[in-house]
């Protein structure tokens, strides 16, 4: 078996620059779900939303976030039991549904946290998640994001909401903290214990 060199994955050095924020780095990254976890299609039945589409890389994605000290946060405009299901599938501890006014949310949340705007990243794709971007150290958006949010971006992701893109920001955290290396390295050994 051939020996590691180190981690396949790899980000341009500016862009880790910005992944990293400003002064002691970053705590916490919130995630919209409807067009970030999920393709932002929504499946509506005579009795409501019937079923959502979450991929299995965005979920272990932010696992290994929490795992390398990065507070996943999900802040949505929508809530439905299959969020629900996946946020405590996935051991999520801060998780706020049927948010209106996502700022707002924010502000009342980060305080709790003890994480301020310049230790925060997010990553959304339409207008309610722009206050967040604007005001976060370091925000991202789906490949197929609304343009605004794009303009806002410090970085697209090459991979779709709902396709891999929450992981590829889960990814570039990482490696941007320091943390990707051991994590990986951590997986290599075992998956039943984190390093």
């Amino acid at each position: 078996m051939p020996a590691p060199q180190g981690p396949a994955l790899q980000f341009p050095p500016e862009l880790l620059l910005q992944a990293q924020g400003t002064g002691l780095g970053l705590k916490a990254a919130i995630f919209d779900v409807d067009g970030v976890l999920t393709d932002g299609r929504i499946y509506i039945g005579e009795t409501g939303e019937v079923f959502k589409a979450f991929n299995t890389l965005d979920g272990h994605g932010l696992k290994l976030l929490a795992q390398g000290g990065i507070t996943p946060v999900v802040i949505t405009g929508r809530d439905s039991p299959a969020v629900r299901k996946r946020v405590a599938d996935l051991g999520l501890r801060e998780a706020l549904y049927g948010v209106h006014d996502k700022l707002a949310a924010a502000e009342a949340l980060l305080p709790r946290l003890g994480v301020d705007w310049n230790e925060l990243a997010v990553i959304g794709d339409d207008w309610p998640d722009l206050p967040l971007m604007q005001r976060a150290a370091f925000a991202c958006a789906p490949a197929n994001a609304h343009a605004e949010a794009k303009a806002l971006a410090h970085h697209v992701t090459a991979a779709q909401g709902g396709h891999g893109a929450a992981r590829e920001f889960c990814d570039l955290l990482l490696v941007a903290s320091g943390r990707y290396a051991a994590l990986l390295q951590g997986h290599l050994t075992t998956l039943d214990a984190s390093p």
